[in-house]
């Protein structure tokens, strides 16, 4: 186990997985959790074993024993927090989406540059050894030239509306939450931000997108589709087409622990489990940026989720008008 020290904003549901995540033999351990929320800080700190809790953020962004910050509150609580935390000196790992909007992001950057400081987006499926197995692939001409890229992210959820989820006041809505991760996949497999933009969707009673579908166009003629949404389960994978073959990811395509590489005459699957929970991956990538003294991760760069945000303010421009 690394000596890497983390300290921990907002501890719910996804904040569980990272602090199950830091029982992996290569990476370091929770040495402090900060919430509003005594109790839960205090429980939550108790079944990690962890020494120390604050009930003031602020607190947590001067400890002299953290390393680095990861944030695991709303999103709209994100830019406030990951701003306090740079200023305060500290790397930062945010969950998804980084900020709100791609101007928050930008200004975000623009600071953590000034600090000389880490910043990243949780962006932990990339990370995965599927991921870098299908990276692989797609290297090796497996599939010939991309062409095609296919992903549905949906589920049938609760219809409360002051859930997260539904509540526009944190930032609601199925885009961000679940659509991000088509988005973001399409644009790590073309290499690029989408250059054409055509969406489409239905916005509910709370005043949130709760189904978007997207057509983006890439430089030659590639091409990426997606739909998101509240209201049904869709097949939630992702399907990578070439012109001489085809990869698949499963169910949860975001968090697979396999990957099928389909041709002509052939198919193989290949097993890629996880360590612990595959939020591990993205953790130990934060640790080595930082120990390095590097202000960004080379695969979830800054221009890469800011490009992110950008495509689905336009989708969410289209899908409200």
């Amino acid at each position: 186990m690394s000596e890497f020290r983390w300290g921990l904003i907002g501890p719910g549901r996804i904040a569980h997985r990272f602090a199950q995540a830091l029982s992996a033999d290569f990476v370091g351990k929770l040495q402090a959790v900060a919430s509003r929320n005594e109790a839960r800080a205090r429980q939550f700190a108790s079944q990690y074993n962890c020494s120390t809790i604050y009930t003031q953020y602020e607190n947590l962004y001067e400890a002299k024993d953290i390393d680095a910050i990861y944030i695991a509150t709303p999103h709209n609580f994100h830019y406030e927090q990951i701003k306090a935390g740079l200023r305060a000196g500290k790397s930062v790992l945010c969950e998804k989406p980084l900020t709100v909007t791609s101007a928050q992001a930008s200004e975000l950057f623009t600071l953590a540059k000034k600090q000389g400081v880490f910043l990243m987006e949780a962006m932990w499926s990339l990370y995965l050894p599927a991921y870098q197995q299908v990276n692989e692939w797609i290297g090796q001409g497996q599939i010939g030239e991309l062409k095609l890229v296919r992903s549905t992210f949906g589920y049938n959820t609760p219809k409360d509306p002051t859930d997260r989820l539904l509540n526009p006041e944190l930032a609601g809505g199925v885009l961000l939450d679940m659509g991000v991760y088509c988005v973001a996949t399409a644009q790590w497999l073309m290499q690029e931000q989408a250059q054409t933009i055509s969406a489409i969707g239905q916005i509910g009673e709370t005043g949130v997108d709760e189904l978007t579908m997207a057509n983006l166009g890439y430089s030659g003629q590639r091409f990426a589709q997606f739909t998101s949404n509240f209201h049904c389960q869709t097949e939630n994978t992702l399907d990578i087409y070439g012109s001489e073959g085809r990869i698949h990811l499963p169910n949860m395509f975001w968090q697979p622990q396999q990957v099928t590489l389909i041709k002509q005459n052939s198919e193989l699957t290949v097993r890629k489990p996880f360590a612990v929970n595959g939020f591990e991956y993205e953790i130990a990538e934060a640790e080595k940026c930082i120990t390095q003294g590097m202000l960004e991760s080379s695969v979830v760069t800054h221009q890469f989720t800011h490009n992110c945000l950008q495509t689905m303010e336009s989708i969410l421009q289209q899908v409200k008008e």
